[in-house]
């Protein structure tokens, strides 16, 4: 009997299914570790608070006020320097100008010795026709031996003191671009430190940047008010001293007129308020006359006027109107005349500030300054109270 043909259908194959899942799998484990990761990360960087704000701009408005007192120092020295370099190009110049001369003279006499044929003296004493005459020619050719002599000596004096000046030169031009490179680097620093802090500001919000006017107001009248304590305390210690020397005149004047009708006349004067007093007086009301002129003009580091000025360029030029040459940096100024206290300053005196001498101002009185205070900002009266007090000095 013949095999019937089977009709059950050929079973299909069946692609597994196992591989799909490993790889949808892998798929949901990766989403999941990426979400875990994305909530596991650090969180960013929170942005810093108005207060912290103020600080890291106040730090770098600081370091742009060194920075640019090391600027100005560079910028003199340079001056000075290319001046002297300039001297001594000049000098070289003339002294070169004197060698060219010794030179010519040198050449003509040997020209002239060229021309007479350079014959010995035995030979020229027999040809001659004239003995007499000869010996006479002789004692010329003696003094004109020693025109030579002198001349050949200057000559190499003048050479010598040519190439030491040359290498005078050489070696201030050396320092001359010494301190040009300096002078390029702390103009970059200033700039740099600059760029930050208006990068800091310019982030702020409308919101944050109110919050940092109000701690501006808030430091200004608690500075005020440490100005204020001090204006009463000097001004008690001035009616002291006022009121103990018009006690000593009066017992001066008892004591002179006790038993002698006609006296002597004399009079003890105003006391301590000597002549040295009144002369320091009088040229600090040029200098506070003069900065008062200048309130409203524009910080500009490294200026120092007439239209705009930085902290020291404002107090030299001020003290320039009393007839007082001040150096161009805190760091010389604090140098120059006599410490003074705090307590014990006087309308005229420089007040400076930070442990770096940064910072300087013109002491007017009652606890105030006037000042040229950062970048962004003008000259305006402040007290001294608003930056820390490195210390004070009297420059005349």
């Amino acid at each position: 009997m013949p095999v019937l043909a089977s009709h059950r259908k050929p079973r299909a194959k069946v692609r597994a299914t196992t591989p799909a899942v490993g790889l949808t799998t892998a798929a949901l484990a990766s989403v999941t570790l990426l979400s875990t990761q994305s909530a596991t990360a650090a969180p960013a960087e929170p942005k810093p608070a108005v207060e912290e704000v103020r600080k890291k701009v106040d730090a770098l408005y600081r370091q742009a006020g060194a920075a640019t007192q090391e600027y100005n120092r560079a910028k003199a020295a340079s001056a000075s320097q290319q001046t002297k370099v300039d001297t001594l190009l000049s000098d070289v110049a003339k002294r070169t100008e004197k060698i060219n001369e010794a030179r010519r003279a040198l050449g003509s006499y040997a020209a002239a010795q060229y021309r007479n044929g350079g014959i010995g003296p035995a030979a020229t004493f027999f040809l001659a026709d004239d003995p007499q005459g000869y010996f006479d020619q002789s004692r010329l050719m003696d003094r004109a031996t020693e025109r030579q002599q002198r001349s050949v000596n200057e000559f190499r004096k003048q050479q010598a003191s040519a190439a030491k000046k040359r290498a005078e030169a050489v070696k201030s031009l050396e320092t001359l671009t010494e301190t040009q490179a300096t002078l390029a680097s702390s103009k970059k620093d200033v700039q740099t430190k600059l760029t930050e802090a208006r990068g800091l500001l310019s982030r702020l919000t409308a919101e944050e940047k109110a919050r940092l006017a109000e701690l501006e107001r808030k430091k200004e009248a608690e500075a005020k008010e440490k100005a204020a304590k001090l204006a009463a305390r000097q001004a008690a210690e001035a009616k002291e001293r006022a009121e103990a020397e018009e006690k000593a005149r009066e017992e001066a004047a008892k004591e002179s007129g006790d038993g002698s009708g006609s006296g002597t006349g004399t009079d003890p004067g105003s006391g301590t308020g000597s002549g040295a007093d009144s002369g320091y007086a009088a040229k600090a009301e040029k200098v506070l006359a003069f900065a008062r002129a200048q309130i409203g003009k524009p910080y500009v580091w490294g200026a120092s006027g007439p239209s705009s000025y930085d902290c020291s360029g404002l107090t030299q030029a001020a003290w320039r109107e009393a007839g007082v040459t001040l150096p161009r940096t805190t760091w010389d100024q604090v140098e120059v005349g006599t410490r003074v206290a705090t307590s014990d300053l006087k309308p005229g005196d420089l007040v400076f500030f930070y442990d770096d001498i940064s910072h300087v101002g013109i002491y007017k009185g009652d606890g105030m300054m006037i000042h040229a205070p950062k970048p962004g900002a003008n000259v305006r009266e402040e007290s001294i109270y608003y930056m820390p007090i490195y210390g004070s000095v009297r420059p005349a």
